[in-house]
């Protein structure tokens, strides 16, 4: 029987990251209804403006990261993450969260609507900024390991936008940039943060640790989608 105080080998705690894809929203039903064309414009409109407030804060997330690492190598590696969300004046192109307002506008939200919170539910804001608290109080590679839904993300995002453009009419693949621009950036993510989180974390304790993280990440995400479902059953 093996010690279930001793480290795990590297494949071995993978394997028990990759373990909990079934705790990740793409299993929620609200996803579901999504991808089978269930949703109304409305309900499209909510989740679109509550992800939106997940979106704006994943900067912030990141940077507190940043800050709580003693890495140099870590820190440039996590600054692009950064760069990416917020856009550069030095490297050009579209932020993603102009990608994703882009996407707000296309469910029929105007700009000023998302921008100024107005249809974010309290249980969207408190999961968000708990996770934003998460990782500024839980050790760097706590918060790290936590961001490893990039892990199952990939696939997501890839049947996300077939789905969308077949069920939704009025969407079109340009609207839908975020998504496709993000699928080979969490592929190449996701290898960079488990080589991270498995250098890093090298006892039992600081493996079930990141663990817990992940979990806890799940939690945050499933929750937001428990609090959209309840807004639009209410109206």
């Amino acid at each position: 029987m093996s010690d279930p105080t001793s480290a795990l080998g590297g494949e071995e705690f993978v394997a028990a990251l990759r373990g909990l894809s079934h705790r990740y929203w793409g299993t929620h039903p609200f996803h579901h209804r999504m991808h089978a064309g269930e949703l109304s414009e409305h309900e499209l409109r909510v989740w679109a403006a509550n992800r939106w407030y997940y979106q704006s804060v994943l900067p912030r997330k990141d940077a507190a990261i940043i800050a709580n690492c003693p890495v140099p190598a870590v820190r440039r590696v996590w600054l692009d993450r950064i760069v990416y969300h917020d856009g550069s004046t030095d490297r050009g192109g579209e932020s993603g969260r102009e990608r994703w307002l882009r996407l707000c506008e296309a469910v029929g939200l105007t700009r000023e609507e998302v921008l100024d919170e107005r249809y974010v539910v309290p249980g969207v804001r408190f999961a968000v900024d708990a996770y934003v608290t998460f990782a500024r109080t839980r050790p760097w590679v706590e918060a790290v390991a936590s961001g490893l839904t990039e892990l199952f993300s990939g696939h997501l995002m890839r049947r996300r936008v077939g789905d969308l453009l077949a069920a939704y009419d009025w969407i079109r693949p340009a609207d839908l940039a975020y998504f496709t621009n993000r699928i080979d950036a969490v592929s190449g993510e996701g290898k960079s943060t488990v080589d991270i989180v498995v250098r890093y974390c090298v006892t039992r304790a600081e493996q079930d640790r990141a663990i817990a993280a992940l979990s806890f990440k799940c939690d945050v995400l499933w929750s937001m989608l428990d609090a959209i479902e309840r807004a639009v059953a209410k109206e």
